[in-house]
């Protein structure tokens, strides 16, 4: 046993010390998923930026806006900054509130409340929200001041609209009934998702998979170097010698698929889900993945074919397995094809654990799938590459 995974270790160590590696496994995948985030994400709802003093009414005014639903209030230090940032795209809109805000509100006196926007749909859907919740907070000094008037000799305004805050709290409210007809579903399906959170899962599939099979080429390696005889000629039993190959394939899978998770986690707050159910289906694709290294590589006969090979499925099944076009897209005849890839499975999983907060009992039936998977792939990879060793 402390032979096997003396082997798989050494496999390991290759694979990271090969330079070629560093950019396709490193940094590339990274940038596929900040690219599908700039483009396609964003469910997480309108930014807009806020320039406001540290005051009751202000933090009141501001959550009024984020209760209108699909906005995010973001903090920003000054006006100049926030102007910056909505004309480059970076925030949808921006509210300035005046450093006395709060002194004013309550004193009942003229305040001036400053929107930032472009000119788009977007920002003027966000000014009419601004602007219903401005006239709600003036609500209470309006009724205050015409209570004044009709005071004999005047009154206290300030007072006034306290009292007026306090009747408004007894008072029931009048409730609106919203029904939305001829709804997109496929925008509900992707709804409350993080910007980057679409693009994670499934490019870790893409990337777990291709690593796995372009890495096949070492398998390659080790008969054309004589390493393999070598090892043969050892006390080392075959199956520690083939157990060791294997699991050197699983390592490089999950030191592939742990890094995804752990640098979008760290880079772009990626939500994965449940642990327990995300870290199930990530082994098992891990496993796959390393079985389908292990097939390839004992099955071609020279580096550049495997590699070849390697990366040609690896695309291809990706692509038809939803990791660069969402499964959701696809037609009802090429998705149920797709089935016939452990991509599919894997991302059928991982949407219902991401979106709609599966646990592992969710998602039986694709665990199963893919387990099927990684049995099928390691009892052909573990075959063929005894065969191919004894030779």
């Amino acid at each position: 046993m402390k032979r096997m995974w003396t082997i798989a270790r050494v496999e390991l160590t290759r694979f990271l010390r090969d330079r070629s590696n560093l950019f396709f496994v490193f940094v590339f995948p990274l940038l596929l998923v900040l690219l599908i985030g700039a483009q396609f994400g964003g469910g997480g709802g309108v930014q807009v930026g806020a320039v406001a003093p540290d005051d009751v009414p202000a933090e009141r005014l501001l959550e009024r806006i984020e209760d209108a639903g699909g906005i995010a209030i973001v903090e920003v230090e000054d006006e100049e900054r926030l102007r910056d940032e909505v004309s480059r795209g970076v925030l949808s809109a921006g509210v300035v509130l005046p450093d006395d805000y709060g002194a004013r509100v309550e004193a009942v006196e003229p305040t001036e409340v400053a929107f930032i926007g472009r000119p788009d749909s977007t920002a003027a859907s966000v000014r009419a929200v601004v602007s219903a919740a401005v006239a709600q907070q003036r609500q209470a000094g309006q009724a205050a001041a015409l209570a004044e008037d009709q005071v004999e000799g005047g009154g206290d305004r300030a007072a006034l609209r306290t009292l007026a805050l306090d009747l408004q709290a007894q008072l029931d409210g009048v409730t609106v009934r919203a029904e939305t007809v001829g709804t997109d579903e496929l925008g509900e399906e992707f709804a409350g998702l993080g910007q980057f959170d679409l693009g994670a899962s499934s490019q870790l599939f893409l990337f777990t998979f291709l690593t796995s099979l372009a890495s096949s080429a070492a398998l390659i390696q080790l008969r054309e170097y004589g390493v393999a005889h070598r090892m043969l000629a050892s006390p080392t039993p075959m199956r520690q010698i083939v157990g060791g190959l294997t699991a050197g394939r699983l390592l490089v899978a999950l030191v592939q698929a742990l890094y995804i998770v752990v640098a979008t986690v760290m880079l772009f707050q990626v939500d994965w889900g449940d642990p327990l159910a995300t870290g199930v289906v990530i082994l098992l694709f891990s496993l796959v993945s390393a079985a389908a290294g292990m097939l390839i590589g004992a099955a071609m006969r020279n580096d550049n074919q495997a590699s070849g090979v390697g990366v040609g499925l690896g695309i291809g099944l990706a692509a038809l397995g939803g990791s660069m076009v969402p499964l959701e897209l696809f037609p009802d005849g090429v998705r149920l094809v797709s089935r016939l890839t452990p991509h599919a499975w894997a991302n059928e999983a991982m949407a219902e654990i991401v979106r709609r907060d599966a646990g592992l009992g969710d998602v039986i039936p694709q665990v199963l799938a893919l387990g099927g998977f990684a049995v099928v792939l390691l009892v052909l990879g573990t075959f063929t590459l005894q065969r191919t060793l004894a030779r």
